[in-house]
């Protein structure tokens, strides 16, 4: 009766497949099994063919790094076959193989949740803090590792983008401090990791946290090279990574790192998340404002990022284009955001509306580029006399319920970017190719006084935007 069930329950798993998946998947395990299962007939019966972890790491040597590799098998060990404990078997069998990859990349929260706590720690019951630190951790290095590997970067990678082991860490525990006890408690800190949550807190968190499910079917597509091409399999990880333009070749490092480029790209709005541009950077363009103003001005919605000299990195998303003008400008899209010492975004509160604001050369109102708060005391504040700042928030910003950004209230600005997200705007030039000349209008005029034509690429700075990805 049992082997009924039990077909039956395989069946299902595998009708959740398109015919094009299942034969992918059964390529996958065909080839993690060897000729090793099949060998020889006893009884006259062919032996089933099974995987065993040094098979797994084989086969994932390069585009996993081995503590993955070790949760992936422990998690594929966790499925039940039989009814009684799991954990018997050494070897991962084919059924074994099909419902880990079915729950995974086609369950709910409840079908995945018993293989991640697996995942997690290999012993039944509760799990503490900081194995799940580690196990967030893991997921997320595996994602940056493998999508490099597999040239999946989109035009970023490990050379452009800042350090991407403090990323992981501030990454993972974000994603932590999303845990929530059954009392709806949030234990933080040192308290966090030493707290035992049983699996439906755990449950809770993977329903809620939808990040965790993504980077497992990222893992599990581009490390076992399963499903990775087929057309609408990968709709979730479409845009997890932006395309990057703009960086290529300029020997220039973002004060971006890639988990972080992740963990924000995932708060914009969904049509502007396929494309990041540089537009400026004080290493490339200079510390002048007015070189800012000109870089940033009517471009679209764009992020703001910048280092203090202690080393904070922070920012804000402009939900609409820059301009310059004694008002407030931008809606309730707008959201200020850490990167170091801690990975955060912090979304507007309703208390008021004063998302962003660019001023220069005005004598009656403060110049500079703002995001929440008011004048005096923003959250963001980079002053037009370039290279001072302040994040004013005591104890919290009012537009956007952040804290303060910076290390200190008044700041001096180390280096900043200027990032276009989305589609540039038609009227950002031909084809979104913009320079200087597209926001100063006497500069165009004194073009066409001598008689130079408009078109002079010389003055343009080049924007790989039909580049091919590295």
């Amino acid at each position: 009766k049992m082997g009924n069930a039990e077909s039956n329950a395989y069946r299902n798993h595998l009708s959740r497949f398109l015919p094009e998946e299942q034969s992918d998947i059964d390529g996958v395990f065909d080839t993690l099994a060897g000729s090793g299962g099949s060998a020889g007939a006893k009884n006259g019966k062919a032996t089933k063919k099974t995987v065993t972890l040094a098979a797994l790491q084989a086969y994932v040597r390069e585009p996993l790094p081995e503590q993955m590799t070790v949760r992936l098998y422990n998690g594929m060990k966790s499925i039940d076959l039989t009814g009684k404990s799991s954990g018997l078997s050494e070897q991962i069998a084919k059924e074994q193989f099909v419902i880990f990859m079915s729950n995974l990349l086609k369950g709910n929260a409840d079908e995945k949740i018993t293989i991640i706590m697996r995942m997690i720690s290999k012993t039944e019951g509760p799990v503490k803090g900081k194995q799940i630190q580690e196990f967030a951790e893991d997921l997320i290095m595996s994602v940056v590792h493998v999508l490099s590997y597999r040239k999946e970067l989109k035009g970023w990678n490990l050379e452009n983008t800042g350090d991407s082991a403090s990323g992981v860490k501030a990454l993972a525990s974000q994603l932590l401090s999303e845990l929530k006890l059954a009392d709806g408690t949030k234990p933080v800190g040192p308290e966090l990791m030493e707290t035992t949550f049983d699996q439906s807190v755990i449950e809770d968190w993977v329903y809620r946290v939808p990040q965790i499910s993504v980077f497992l079917s990222v893992v599990i597509r581009q490390g076992l090279h399963v499903l990775h091409s087929l057309p609408d399999q990968t709709k979730d990880i479409l845009n997890l990574v932006p395309s990057c333009k703009g960086i290529k070749g300029r020997g220039l490092v973002s004060l971006f790192d890639i988990p972080s480029i992740i963990y924000i790209n995932s708060h914009l709005p969904a049509e502007l998340q396929h494309k990041w541009q540089l537009l400026f950077s004080s290493r490339l363009h200079g510390e002048s404002f007015s070189q800012l103003c000109g870089h940033i001005v009517n471009k679209g919605p764009c992020i703001v990022i910048l280092k203090d000299l202690d080393g904070y990195i922070f920012g804000g998303f402009a939900s609409h284009s820059w301009e310059v003008k004694p008002q407030f400008q931008g809606d309730n899209r707008c959201f200020l955001f850490s990167v170091f010492p801690s990975l955060a975004v912090y979304t507007y509160t309703g208390y008021n509306d004063h998302y962003m604001y660019l001023n220069h050369g005005q004598q009656t109102m403060p110049n500079g580029l703002g995001m929440g708060g008011q004048h005096g005391y923003f959250g963001l504040w980079i002053d037009s006399d370039y290279g001072k700042g302040h994040s004013k928030a005591k104890p919290r910003c009012t537009t956007y319920n952040s804290p303060q950004l910076s290390a200190k209230e008044d700041f001096t600005l180390d280096a900043m970017e200027v990032w276009a997200v989305g589609d540039l705007p038609e009227s950002a030039g031909a084809k979104g190719k913009n320079s200087i000349l597209d926001v100063d209008p006497e500069a165009q005029a004194l073009l066409e006084m001598t008689g130079k034509s408009r078109q002079s690429e010389g003055l343009r700075e080049p924007i790989e935007e039909d580049d091919d990805d590295d």
